[in-house]
This record gives structure tokens, sequence and C-alpha cells, in this order.
């Protein structure tokens, strides 16, 4: 399996590329911008885009789906349960003195514990609500892509229109945590981590 990271948009989303190694297919995760990195990411690995997906729908995270839509024949991917945060971001930005691109409405929403194909990778969709009500992991390999569900040494906020504290802590542990301590986070914002850290050290998860 191939990973790439790069930080993209004015609030350096992580954006994740996940790409199969033997098909050339290839997903990306939480594109915030720097439409143009990504897809010189893209071709440095030789890869063919199949499917953008969303872990959730705030500005930062889907402010390049507009154009790297346009440059590619992807799918849009998101939860069903932030479907209509797509239609709001720009005023959300707006509300932090930030622009973002207004992104088309996705291809298919959804649901926990789909399986993703992409190529011959397998990715699993986890909601874990709480940080916004549709709010998702993926999980393929040993990677774990959180979106801002976990953090290293924290968790998401839960402050924003639809966010709920106690709901994050229940998906966390109840979801997140029992899956192979040796499980990389590759979270929105920030350093990656391990399950089995988490577990031991984070102040929010004890």
């Amino acid at each position: 399996m191939i990973l790439d990271t790069l930080p993209t948009g004015p609030l350096e989303v992580n954006c994740y590329i996940i790409g199969c190694e033997n098909t050339k297919k290839a997903a990306v995760i939480d594109p915030g911008g720097n439409v143009e990195q990504i897809l010189q990411r893209l071709h440095h690995h030789q890869l063919d885009l199949v499917m953008v997906i969303n872990t959730h729908g705030h500005f930062d995270h889907i402010g390049g789906n507009r154009d790297l839509l346009a440059a590619t024949a992807a799918e849009l991917l998101i939860h069903q349960d932030d479907r209509q945060m797509l239609d709001y971001a720009a005023e959300h930005a707006a509300a932090y003195g930030l622009k973002v691109e207004i992104s088309p409405p996705p291809t298919r929403e959804l649901i926990d514990g789909e399986i993703l194909s992409v190529g011959e990778l397998s990715l699993q969709v986890i909601h874990t609500p709480g940080h916004s009500p549709g709010g998702i992991c993926l999980y393929v390999n040993d990677c774990l892509l959180v979106g801002d569900t976990l953090f290293a040494g924290s968790i998401g906020r839960t402050d924003l229109p639809g966010g709920d504290h106690q709901l994050l802590i229940n998906g966390i542990k109840e979801k997140l945590l029992p899956l192979p301590d040796e499980t990389r986070v590759c979270p929105g914002h920030g350093p990656m981590t391990t399950i089995g850290e988490e577990k031991q050290h984070n102040p929010f998860l004890r």
C-alpha cells in the first residue's frame, strides 16, 4: 500500500493519498486545498484517482474537492449525516475570515461499516460522530485515518454545531481502541500516533 501525506489548505489539514501498488488505483482523503500539489503526488506515484473521501464536512477538510474532481474522474464520498455541511462550508469559512471553494455534491453517501474498494485495498468506514454528526474514520491494513476524531494526545473539539463530547468519547472507546495497539493513527492535523500510545497516554480517554 502507498501512503502519502501532505498539509493542505489554510489550516494545514493532513491530506492522505492511499494507493494500491498493484492496480495503481488511489483515494484522496480530506483535500483541504493545494490541489496542484496533490495532483503532482498522484503523478509521482503513477496513481489513478478513483475517489475523494471527506472524513467530515468542515470547510478546512473539503476545500480542494471542486478542483480535484474537475481534474479527475473521481467520485466524491462523505457520510450521509455530514452531506448538508458541504452546502454551508463557505459560510463556515467566512466566519473565520477565510474562503473556500464550494464543494460539488457527493457522488454517494457513506454508512457505518461500509467497505470501499480501491484497487485491491479495502477501506472500512467507521462512523465516529461527536466532532461532527457524520464524522468517519477509515481503516485500511494497519492504518486508521481518523479525520478530527482523534489526535496524538487529544481528541476532536466538540463545541462546534453538531458536536457531542460524550458521543465522541464513546465512539473512540468502543470502535477505535479495540483495534490492535500497533495500528497507525493518521489524524487530520498534527503528527501520527498509534492506538497503543493513545490508550496509554491520551488524557481524554482515561
